[in-house]
């Protein structure tokens, strides 16, 4: 991966693991498969001909993860694969609306889990869309025409197989425009609704989140994580067998994890929070709104005090080091922090009192290591 041009923090050990924008990335996977399908797209990944895709998107599921424990996962160990990155942030609403868009963060504006409204001095949580004071509209704050409104156009009948909590959110607003849902709850459900989807449309997705929920609760590794790799492992080889001939079965996950070992408590610091008005983003990829002038104060303090565990840059340097692709949209700069700190080892930034439930999971997600950005990318042909 290229190194960006940013130096490290004092101490620091590593450099940021900047995600393969334009060749091996999310972002490349909508348009080749597209191409595929004999469809308008870019064929970037250079994928072989075919009549039907289902894409099964299992949350969480990183390819170093899938690599260390390949007996929970004998059918999708066994098979080839290559590896994407996944984009930043590693976290769920920015690859999804990678996979949504097949564009990288930049371009779509989807550059956190909780983002600030420009000017409103309020934060939008974006996995749950919620935010102080009025609604915001998913389809004004992610505007561009999604990979499943193009396929529709054509006549492709785009099928989108989840659990019904997710249909109609305002993530799903936002990412999924243009998709048929069909609401499936077990991972029999999901199988079989995939099975009857895939004689009725040509770009099925499948949505499976229980590895990533129990990684967050259990740490990736446990007995509880490996368990669900293994209902994910069987539901991909159920869907295998079900494929109509001449279809291909890609499976692939959004971000990888680290367990974490090393908290810093933002909310027991007052020295992190001198200068700063809001806190965005996720323990591994936080976001820093600060008060008008006071972004070279605050980054210096975070670089001394988080020397060796994160790396603390200003918006500028993020964006010209390409960590949310080639370029960043001039409206969506403003949704990214002055200054953003972003863990590296088993380091997260924690907020006890105002995240309490967030600053007790055990798998973190969202930065810049090979841990978190680097995803399979398994095909099954029938």
């Amino acid at each position: 991966m290229p190194e960006p041009d940013v130096a490290a923090p004092e101490g620091a050990a590593v450099t940021p693991y900047v995600p393969a924008y334009g060749t091996a990335s999310l972002a490349e996977l909508p348009g080749s498969l597209l191409a595929a399908l004999g469809l308008p797209g870019t064929g970037t990944l250079g994928l072989e001909p075919v009549r039907k895709v289902c894409l099964f998107l299992v949350d969480g599921l990183g390819a170093e993860l899938l690599a260390a424990h390949p007996e929970a996962a004998p059918f999708l160990s066994s098979r080839p694969r290559r590896t994407l990155t996944a984009g930043f942030p590693s976290s769920t609403p920015t690859s999804l609306a990678t996979l949504g868009t097949g564009s990288p963060p930049g371009e779509h504006g989807m550059v956190g889990i909780q983002m600030a409204v420009p000017g409103e001095g309020r934060l939008l949580n974006c996995l749950r869309w919620t935010a102080p004071g009025p609604a915001v509209d998913p389809e004004t704050w992610q505007p561009a025409p999604t990979v499943f409104q193009r396929l529709a156009a054509l006549g492709a009948d785009p099928v989108y197989v989840a659990p019904a909590m997710f249909d109609g959110t305002g993530l799903t607003r936002a990412v999924y425009r243009g998709v048929r849902y069909r609401a499936a709850e077990t991972p029999a459900e999901r199988v079989e609704a995939v099975r009857r989807s895939m004689r009725e449309s040509a770009y099925v997705t499948v949505y499976y989140g229980d590895v990533d929920r129990m990684g967050h609760l259990k740490g990736w590794g446990s007995p509880e994580w490996l368990d669900q790799v293994a209902v994910a492992d069987r539901m991909a080889e159920r869907i295998a067998e079900a494929l109509p001939p001449g279809s291909a079965l890609y499976v692939t996950a959004d971000h990888g994890m680290i367990n974490v070992g090393d908290r810093v408590d933002v909310d027991h610091r007052p020295d992190l929070r001198e200068g700063v008005l809001m806190i965005g983003g996720d323990a591994r990829a936080r976001h820093l709104y600060t008060r008008p002038g006071a972004a070279p104060d605050v980054a210096a303090v975070w670089r001394e005090a988080l020397a060796g565990r994160a790396w603390v840059v200003t918006r500028e340097e993020a964006a010209g080091a390409g960590w949310f692709g080639p370029r960043v949209r001039p409206e969506w700069l403003a949704r990214i922090g002055d200054v953003m700190a972003v863990p590296y080892g088993d380091c997260a930034i924690v907020a006890s009192e105002t995240e309490p439930v967030e600053a007790s999971l055990v798998g973190n997600h969202g930065s810049l290591t090979p841990a978190e950005q680097n995803v399979p990318l398994v095909e099954i042909r029938s």
